[in-house]
C-alpha cells in the first residue's frame, strides 16, 4: 500500500432501516427470542464497513443479490439464503460487497458511526485480503454450530477478527444486539 491515509470505518444500521418489512420482521423475532432467553427486548442492528485504501474508499456489505442494480458492484463471494438449494434461485442469494466507490444503503440512518476500527495500512490491507476469503456459508442457518445464525454481522465479525482487530473493544449501540456477530467470531477463533 502507498502511502496514502488507509482506515476501516464501522457503521452500526438499525435492522431494516428504510423499510417497513425488514424491520416488523426483526422486532417480531426480537421480541420472541427476547422473551425465550427472559430479557428485554433490545434494538437490532446490522454492520457494514467502508475501507480506505490507495485513494480508493470501498463500501463492504452483505446483501440480496437482486437489490443493488450495478454490474460493477466488487462482489467477493455469494451465498444461499435459507438452504442450500435455495441458492439456485436468484431470490434466495447473498452476495458479498467490496464496491469501490460505492454506496450502502441507509448510510445515513447509522448509530453512534462512524467507529474507526483502525487506520494502520497493514490491517487495512489485510482486511481488504480477508474480504476474498469470506466463506459462503447459508444466511439465516446455523451451520457452524455457534449458537447463531450467519448473517451480515457474521460477516463482519470474522473479516476483523481475521484482520487481527481487537474485538473486545468492538460493541454495538447502548441497548442494541447483533445477531448473528458471535458466529462470525467463532468461525475466526477455529480458523486461527
Amino acid at each position: 500500500m502507498s502511502g496514502s491515509p488507509a482506515w476501516v470505518d464501522l457503521y452500526w444500521l438499525p435492522l431494516g432501516a428504510g423499510g417497513r418489512f425488514v424491520r416488523r420482521n426483526g422486532r417480531a423475532y426480537e421480541w420472541w427470542v427476547s422473551r425465550r432467553e427472559h430479557r428485554p427486548a433490545l434494538d437490532l442492528y446490522h454492520c457494514a464497513l467502508v475501507v480506505h485504501a490507495d485513494a480508493t474508499t470501498y463500501a463492504v456489505e452483505m446483501g440480496p443479490v437482486w437489490n443493488v442494480p450495478a454490474g460493477e458492484r466488487g462482489v467477493v463471494c455469494e451465498g444461499p439464503v435459507g438452504a442450500r438449494w435455495l441458492g439456485r434461485f436468484r431470490a434466495f442469494r447473498y452476495e458479498v460487497r467490496c464496491w469501490p466507490d460505492g454506496t450502502i444503503p441507509d448510510l445515513a440512518e447509522a448509530v453512534e458511526s462512524p467507529v474507526r476500527t483502525t487506520d494502520d495500512p497493514s490491517q487495512v490491507a489485510a482486511v481488504l485480503r480477508v474480504l476474498r476469503e469470506v466463506p459462503p456459508l447459508i444466511w439465516g442457518r446455523d451451520e457452524l454450530g455457534a449458537g447463531e445464525m450467519w448473517n451480515s454481522n457474521s460477516m463482519v465479525a470474522w473479516v476483523l477478527a481475521r484482520s487481527g482487530h481487537v474485538m473486545e473493544t468492538l460493541t454495538p449501540p447502548a441497548n442494541g444486539r447483533l445477531p448473528g456477530w458471535s458466529a462470525g467470531l467463532a468461525l475466526a477463533a477455529r480458523q486461527s
